[in-house]
């Protein structure tokens, strides 16, 4: 058992040791993974289109499902 307690605190201390890292870096280059607003309405319309296309062709094949049946 005084292994694992002694494993965990050597995990949360690299945990936390990485987390400040990643802070000071934050802090350093603040514009970093920033994302615009252009490339979140790009994304969203093409979402929007490939549901839409994907809807068109289900209502399409369920209409004529009954008569492609028959051939």
């Amino acid at each position: 058992m005084k292994k694992t307690g002694a494993r965990a605190c050597g995990a949360v201390h690299v945990w936390g040791v990485r987390l400040r890292e990643r802070l000071e870096e934050a802090a350093r280059r603040p514009d970093r993974g920033d994302i615009s607003i252009t490339t979140v309405i790009i994304w969203a319309a093409g979402i929007t289109g490939a549901i839409l296309i994907a809807g068109t062709i289900a209502i399409v094949i369920n209409k004529y499902n009954g008569k492609l049946t028959g051939l």
